[in-house]
């Protein structure tokens, strides 16, 4: 009756657990919004479409309008309304003539930290600016700390962004000084509907100048893809917000304009249907998208960085660590300079005047561009399909040792590595993981870091185990069991494909616990590789065996555990011996080996009193 009531308890649990799952939203519904989007259905004539907005104009006294000139082919229209409105509107007959009704939300340029200006940059004489010794002649490129980090020089030698085509969905884009020789092609502005998209902000213009800022011009900063056009695309006003139907429409308008890349520094929440349709054909026409992942150091990159076929950006500082204001986890592809307290990103833009001033900013906005700049290098080198040119960033990045929680992605953008590797043409296979999301096989609120998985050594780890039971099994006949089975495992790998498991914006530690074997949970939740040397010994099967070797279950849990942990520190020693406090030394090496030797005949003992 006992084990009756804990089951129906735990399956109770677990369909509550489920149930609360589906109906978490998160970030997905808590973007802020005045205004509602009703994509009317592409096979509903002009008149009926007239008809009904005439009849939503008369109940909710509202005037439906375009959001701009090229939502009419489209058919989506903007409303004023909130929340209770929205239910209105989806409970109603108007839902049958439309594609989707939702909210049109509200995204912002992604908050930046500290700016700086150039006279604190400099010394404090105020000394001339001079043009670098090495690379080129800019004025301030020896401040460009950024541009060292990734290695840009040495690809100019391969590309520098010819033919290339790079939008910037901003606040728009002012010709400073420093971007007078660098090609343009025509924009637009979705804000106020013109053909001049003027920054009258000073984000967008300083993202442009990271993107393809002219260089070797005796003047000013450089930028990384120098020969690259830029496609200015205006969606946010002169406070750096705006909607997502004009984001869309701006995406929408770059991939049919001719766009080869797509930056968007920009995010907030609320997930959009207009916009990931948006994102989709673009993505279908050959447009590689990049997005800045957030600055609220949060477990979880925001919109649009989180849709398919968007590479998610976060940010790393002049010291190469995590910057601590970046988003990091679930989303995160790869990691780029995004500055910090001790150096931001240098660019010209424009003052609250209009006036063309250098200023350092930092914040995943600043990262992303960096991005964008490398992709246009790698597609002037013939590398076109957006996925292909996501493999050369994340396949060239410099990997980061010990990133458990994710901060990096892939690891940190190397445009030198990145151009060589598009010019050999060597790309391997892709993430599959990533394939199995966009292919739509995954719950798009689930995302896998591939890399968390170290998938050869776990399963040396288990068939070790198993071999050594197996082994022991001949001198001390016994019988197998589950109790024994889940020792072996969770004491060798544990439940390894879940380390890099997420669920956006949940907490990611249960994953890493339940996905980690028992000598790992000293380092788990910190999010290290390195082992806490009480748990990676002889210690914690010690304590199993001196409490379960009495009990008819749990000894063989105990013994199990122990001949795991004995293989998970010989596969460990050998593949990575990584220890607190001895590093990845002989020493560290030497003090696994010789705790997997005690635990074996920890284990020899416990089936020889057996």
């Amino acid at each position: 009756m006992k084990k009756l009531i804990l089951l129906c308890l735990f399956v109770i649990g677990l369909i509550a657990a489920v149930f609360g799952f589906l109906n978490f939203q998160g970030l997905a519904a808590k973007g802020e919004f005045e205004t509602i989007l009703l994509d009317f259905r592409e096979d509903i004539a002009e008149s009926v479409i007239e008809k009904d907005l005439q009849a939503i104009a008369g109940q909710y006294h509202v005037t439906p309008q375009l959001d701009n000139k090229y939502s009419a082919v489209d058919h989506v229209y903007v409303i004023k309304g909130d929340r209770q409105r929205l239910k209105e509107l989806k409970k109603s007959p108007f839902a049958q003539v439309t594609e989707f009704i939702e909210p049109n939300y509200i995204y912002k340029t992604v908050p930046s930290g500290k700016a700086t200006w150039l006279g604190e940059l400099l010394a404090p004489q105020n000394e001339e600016p001079t043009a670098s010794l090495i690379g080129p002649n800019d004025q301030y490129y020896s401040k460009q700390w950024n541009l060292h980090k990734i290695g840009i020089e040495a690809a100019w030698t391969r590309s520098k962004g010819s033919g290339i085509t790079v939008a910037v969905i901003d606040t728009g884009i002012t010709k400073v000084r420093d971007l007078y020789e660098t090609k343009f092609v025509k924009g637009y502005d979705f804000v106020n509907d013109t053909e001049a998209a003027k920054d009258d902000n000073g984000h967008g213009t300083h993202v442009a100048g990271t993107v393809a800022q002219a260089t070797n011009n005796a003047y000013g900063v450089a930028g990384v893809a120098y020969e690259a056009t830029l496609m200015p695309l205006k969606v946010l006003n002169a406070d750096g917000a705006g909607t997502v139907a004009d984001i869309a429409e701006a995406i929408k308008f770059a991939a049919d304009n001719g766009a080869d890349i797509i930056n968007m520094s920009l995010g907030g929440g609320g997930e959009s249907q207009l916009m990931e349709d948006a994102i989709n054909y673009a993505y279908k026409k050959g447009v590689t998208i990049i997005a800045a992942a957030g600055n609220e150091n949060t477990n979880g990159v925001g919109y649009p960085a989180r849709y398919d076929h968007v590479i998610g950006v976060s940010a790393f500082g002049p010291d190469g660590e995590r910057a601590s204001y970046s988003n990091y986890g679930a989303g995160i592809d790869i990691s780029a300079p995004g500055g910090s307290e001790t150096g931001t990103i240098l660019q010209e833009t424009i003052n609250e005047q209009g006036e063309g001033v250098f200023l350092g900013l930092q914040g995943t906005s600043m990262a992303s561009p960096h991005v964008a700049g490398v992709a246009a290098l790698i597609k002037a080198l013939g590398i076109k399909e957006p996925d292909e040119i996501l493999q050369v960033l994340q396949q060239s990045a410099r990997v980061i040792q010990d990133d458990g929680l994710n901060y990096y992605g892939a690891g940190q953008l190397n445009a030198e590595a990145a151009v060589k590797l598009a010019s050999d043409g060597i790309i391997s296979v892709p993430d599959f993981f990533r394939w199995l999301r966009e292919q739509g096989y995954l719950n798009p609120g689930f995302w896998i870091d591939g890399g968390a998985i170290a998938l050869v050594p776990k399963i040396f780890m288990v068939i070790g185990s198993y071999l050594l039971a197996w082994f022991l099994r001949a001198y001390f006949p016994f019988a197998w069991s589950w109790s024994l089975s889940g020792g072996l495992i969770f004491g060798s790998s544990g439940l390894f494909f879940l380390k890099g498991f997420y669920i956006y914006d949940l907490p990611q530690w249960p994953f890493r616990v339940l996905g980690s074997s028992i000598p790992e949970l000293g380092n788990t939740l910190q999010g290290t590789d390195a082992l806490n040397p009480l748990f990676a010994s002889v210690l914690i099967p010690f304590v199993l065996i001196a409490l379960f070797l009495g009990h008819p279950t749990g000894k063989w849990f105990a013994i199990g555990a122990t001949l795991g942990i004995t293989a998970f520190l010989t596969v460990s020693g050998i593949y990575d011996p990584a220890v607190w406090g001895l590093g990845n030394s002989n020493l560290a090496r030497i003090f696994l080996f010789s705790n997997a030797v005690l635990c074996y005949g920890l284990a020899r003992l416990a089936l020889k009193k057996e």
